[in-house]
């Protein structure tokens, strides 16, 4: 698009949702572009059910309105309605009819036209492929946005129509992600749940989970280790046959996010240690010997806000930390000054972000840096990088952020390692929820002006790992460790 580009937002007849009014700000703010506003004389579809389960999900979870709330037409009169006599016009249709042709763009949620698009795939229990499409049908862009709350239809919708804002500005501002051809890519028609059905499942679960709560500490996670030689899981890409043994812990702390690093011939481990009696997580270590860990974590770093996923490296001589510190708006460095046990920050290497799981590597002669950002969605689903000469930065982000938007292989999940000149990263899958299930992506191209990645494994809880979830991989040396869920009854009977 060139500085004097007009876009024209064609929306529904209806009305325009909160989602529209998030799109019309983020596209002003591309440039010099301009922005209008033409409404569609689509006949509206009878979305009354769907209306009701989104009022009753909003109401039940305490949610605010957002992406999927309808919004009155007012809220959009600062826009043109009259198209520029020259220059290029580029209409962006986002109603729920047929493609109006020309040179306008549409957007599909698993091949179909319009939010209810998107909220059947929800029911069905999935999240869409949602793709920006020109007048001809030629896909323009793709991703799959997704969300941390995947059985609440109003607040998944939310994150996927927030994801949708991200996919659409990416495509006008012309560096479109797209989603890597692969066979396990579902877009078949939803045929899931009805909003009336998943209306009364709403309620009736409310009970059940203010049960759960009282019965259990949730969530709750564990890590598990194993010690081994030769190839690990991110090479075999599967479990160990041999299985994992659990750190132990005593019920009101969980341990999760797990980082072991080789120093001076000994091991440790570094974990995200988070009481239940306090709400709060801090980073904790223990050390390993040849039999297992030698004791119980211990703290050595808290922060005004939640720590956890203690990236630690060495470089240079010194030992380096980068926890996530999200909650702050921040992507910190932190220096041992007396490792394991005594850490100092160092420097902060981004500020005013909304970063999680913060993952350095090198690569191509220069230091990268790889995290998913928050912005009105998902934390789990827009995978950014930056780059930088040292460790210590300055950082500069990728020109293509967030490159790439996809809640099965976005999020980190562990270290970047290199494999016969290939590099190959943990990710989270949250098809299924947080932590569902870990994939392993090869980067296919990495440098400042792009990036690929295709995903070649996926590993799941079962009989290999109890529990319903899978968060973290990583190995130093002869150690291996996964981590994923767990359960803590508040009652415990005595043995």
């Amino acid at each position: 698009m060139n500085a004097a580009a007009y876009v024209e937002l064609r929306l529904p007849a209806v009305g325009p949702r909160g989602w529209h009014l998030a799109l019309a700000a983020a596209l002003c703010r591309v440039g010099h572009l301009r922005v209008g506003v033409a409404w569609g004389d689509d006949v509206p579809v009878p979305e009354r059910d769907l209306e009701r389960l989104l009022a009753i999900e909003r109401r039940l979870h305490r949610l605010p309105s957002a992406g999927a709330t309808r919004a009155g037409r007012e809220r959009l009169a600062h826009l043109s309605t009259r198209r520029p006599e020259s220059g290029r016009v580029l209409v962006l249709d986002l109603t729920a009819g047929p493609a109006g042709g020309g040179e306008g763009w549409s957007l599909t949620f698993d091949g179909r036209r319009g939010e209810g698009a998107a909220a059947a795939a929800l029911l069905a229990g999935r999240f869409p492929v949602v793709e920006v499409v020109d007048a001809s049908g030629t896909p323009l862009a793709s991703a799959r946005p997704g969300s941390e709350w995947p059985g609440v239809t109003a607040a998944a919708l939310d994150d996927v129509l927030a994801g949708c804002v991200s996919l659409l500005v990416a495509a006008v501002a012309g560096r479109p992600p797209r989603l890597p051809e692969e066979p396990a890519l579902d877009r078949r028609p939803a045929g899931g749940r009805s909003p009336t059905h998943q209306a009364v499942r709403a309620v009736a679960r409310v009970p059940l989970r203010r049960a759960a709560r009282i019965l259990y500490r949730t969530p709750h996670w564990r890590v598990g280790w194993r010690f081994v030689d030769g190839a690990g899981v991110i090479d075999t890409l599967q479990h160990p046959a041999s299985g994992w043994q659990d750190l132990p812990d005593d019920g009101h702390h969980f341990y999760a996010d797990p980082f072991p690093l080789e120093v001076a011939g000994r091991t440790y481990l570094f974990v995200e240690d988070y009481d239940h009696r306090v709400g709060k997580g801090v980073i904790s270590v223990v050390e390993f010997d040849h039999q297992g860990p030698m004791g119980t974590p211990v703290c050595v770093l808290e922060h005004e806000v939640h720590l956890s996923y203690p990236c630690v490296l060495e470089q240079d001589d010194e030992v380096w930390m980068i926890p996530e510190t999200s909650a702050a708006g921040t992507v910190e460095l932190y220096r041992a000054t007396d490792f394991p046990r005594s850490w100092v920050l160092d420097t902060v290497l981004l500020r005013d972000v909304d970063a999680n799981d913060v993952t350095p590597f090198r690569h191509g002669g220069r230091w990268w840096l790889s995290a998913t950002v928050r912005g009105d969605g998902s934390c789990s689903d827009a995978l950014h990088v930056w780059y930088a000469d040292d460790l210590r930065g300055p950082w500069t982000p990728h020109r293509a952020n967030p490159v790439v938007l996809d809640i099965a292989s976005a999020r980190p999940a562990g270290r970047v390692l290199e494999r016969d000149g290939r590099l190959v990263r943990p990710a989270q899958d949250g098809t299924g929820g947080y932590g569902s299930a870990l994939a392993i992506a090869e980067v296919v191209r990495l440098d400042a002006d792009a990036f690929e990645q295709r995903t070649i494994g996926r590993l799941t809880a079962g009989e290999d790992w109890r529990g319903s979830r899978l968060h973290t991989l990583n190995r130093a040396g002869r150690l291996e460790v996964i981590d994923g869920s767990s359960r803590s009854p508040r009652l415990r009977w005595p043995c």
